[in-house]
Order: structure tokens, then C-alpha cells, then sequence
């Protein structure tokens, strides 16, 4: 099995795309076997191309549990944390543009009794 193209996993269903990663996990096992009976060089070099297609499966796999689970989510209040943008830290527990524009009373009632001094200039 030469490499596997991303594109023709994305089509496939979730089913078909277990089958087909039980099939290249054994294929692996075999050519392992291979490898230490002492086989051919192609046997050989044919470990990496499986192992990477292994990768491709099982990443085109959780992209479409993630991308379902998003859609589940999409309109909901809270998101469960891996679904949250990333960004850093420091981001994350920063205040809201909300928060930040809040006023205290005391606030409002110095800026309602002593306005910013508006002056005329001549030319």
C-alpha cells in the first residue's frame, strides 16, 4: 500500500476508516516480523511508509470527532476546555472587554459632578 492521499481519507466514514487502520496495524506487525526473520530490503523500507499511514488515519480520525464535537457545541454557553482557543495564560485570565469598561460608583459621580473643562482658544 503506497501512500495513503489525506483528501480520499476525509471522504470515507468513521467505520471504514477503523477498518482500514486494523488493516495497516496488522500489515505493520507483519512486516516487523519481517524485519527480524530477516526479509527483504523492500519489506523494510516499506515500515515507514505504513507507520505514516497509520498517523495520516488516526489524525484524519480525531479531526472529525473534534469538528463534530464542535458542531455540537456551537451555540451552547460553555465549551469544554479543548475546544476553547488556546492563546496564552496571561490571555485567558484577563478581563473581559466588558469587565474592564465597568465604572465604580464612585467613578460615576466624580466624572457627573466635575466634568472635563471644556475652554475656548482664540486665534
Amino acid at each position: 500500500m503506497a501512500g495513503i492521499k489525506v483528501y480520499e481519507l476525509r471522504n470515507k466514514s468513521k467505520q471504514d476508516l477503523l477498518n482500514q487502520l486494523n488493516e495497516l496495524k496488522a500489515e505493520l506487525a507483519l512486516l516487523r516480523v519481517a524485519k527480524v526473520t530477516g526479509g527483504a530490503p523492500n519489506k523494510l523500507s516499506k515500515i515507514k511508509v505504513v507507520r505514516l499511514n497509520i498517523a495520516q488515519v488516526l489524525t484524519v480520525i480525531s479531526q472529525k470527532q473534534k469538528a463534530a464535537l464542535r458542531e455540537v457545541y456551537k451555540n451552547k454557553k460553555l465549551l469544554p476546555l479543548d475546544l476553547r482557543p488556546k492563546k496564552t495564560r496571561a490571555i485567558r485570565r484577563r478581563l473581559t472587554k466588558h469587565q474592564a469598561s465597568l465604572k465604580t460608583e464612585r467613578e460615576k459621580k466624580k466624572e457627573m459632578y466635575f466634568p472635563l473643562r471644556k475652554y475656548a482658544i482664540k486665534v
